[in-house]
């Protein structure tokens, strides 16, 4: 159903009207493919991360599949293992992150299984724990199962993150009108974790990541990626190279870019430059405490720095998507 809504959306949703008029920070002459998927079993590449302990080693999952996989490649692209991860089912997996335990130093994996393309199919979601392997050789990974519903209702979501200095973990939905969801900062295994919504999130995001040293967030959707401050207050826009379908960004471990996929066979990875203002400094300023869940701010309209002319815009757009979205289903029963 993704890769319908997305065609949908490219037919009959101009580029202009999604940009909102916010100025962007234009994907330049530093922007280069990194690498391309080599092996034919990454299909569908969801997720993507950065390995925090592996130098040069990149993970990511397919959309969905039979068993719940992941791989671990290297920066030619070819898979160097391949991981099963027992205890976890891969009913939709869409997004995945990676962080390092402070006390331990222990890589950490996270994967989201939050797609729901009927937005309430699922009574709540699920996203899995797995530390991350000493060595880089195939395996079978044991998995802590979280469970999660949302306060406000069932979402469509493809993107997860963490902030690395709080280890607070975030869910952004897939819509017209997204939104970031907060998770409690201790989850919970023995009942359902409530997500509760703290700020708005671009039309339709199909992916989010925390820069490493927490000093701002990205958030993809199928056209380009927007930049945050860690208070909830946009950045830049960042253009993003042109994929066949994108589903993935994170940030390099440095922190000085952005590396975004698509789905397909064979698919890219590209590295896109951050504008000089995101880029981490050696002495980040501090972020104020506030009454909401930190690091994302409370929501403070939801806009984004839209008009009630890009409002009117965008409402307009999403009326003829969702006519077309209709049609076609119709048309497929």
């Amino acid at each position: 159903m993704g890769d319908v809504v997305f065609r949908v959306l490219a037919a009959v949703v101009p580029v202009a009207c999604l940009s909102f008029a916010v100025p962007a920070h234009a994907a330049d002459e530093g922007t280069r493919r990194l690498f391309t998927f080599k092996d034919p079993k990454i299909t569908e590449s969801s997720g993507l991360a950065v390995s925090p302990t592996h130098d040069g080693i990149y993970y990511t999952h397919n959309d969905s599949a039979a068993a719940p996989t992941f791989y671990a490649v290297d920066g030619s692209g070819r898979t160097k293992a391949t991981f099963q991860v027992s205890g976890a089912e891969a009913r939709d997996w869409e997004a995945m992150a990676a962080t390092k335990d402070a006390a331990t130093g222990r890589g950490v994996l996270w994967f989201a299984d939050i797609g729901d393309n009927l937005d309430g199919a699922w009574p709540d979601v699920s996203i899995y724990k797995v530390l991350e392997p000493r060595t880089v050789a195939s395996a079978t990974l044991p998995a802590t199962r979280y469970r999660f519903r949302y306060a406000d209702g069932a979402r469509n979501a493809e993107g997860i993150m963490i902030n690395p200095k709080t280890g607070r973990l975030y869910v952004v939905s897939k819509e017209f009108a997204g939104s970031v969801y907060a998770a409690p900062k201790k989850l919970r295994t023995d009942r359902v974790n409530v997500l509760r919504r703290v700020t708005a999130a671009p039309l339709m995001a199909t992916d989010a990541a925390y820069a490493p040293d927490g000093s701002s967030y990205v958030v993809r959707t199928y056209f380009s990626a927007t930049l945050y401050q860690p208070s909830g207050k946009m950045i830049s826009r960042v253009e993003m190279p042109e994929l066949q379908q994108a589903e993935s960004i994170t940030y390099t471990r440095d922190g000085k870019a952005l590396l975004t996929g698509s789905e397909g066979v064979k698919s890219p990875v590209y590295r896109v430059p951050l504008p000089e203002r995101a880029r981490p400094t050696p002495t980040p300023s501090p972020v104020a405490r506030s009454a909401t869940p930190s690091p994302v701010a409370a929501d403070t309209g939801g806009t984004s720095g839209l008009t009630v002319t890009n409002v009117l815009i965008w409402l307009a757009a999403a009326a003829i998507a969702v006519g077309g979205i209709t049609f076609l289903a119709r048309r497929t029963r």
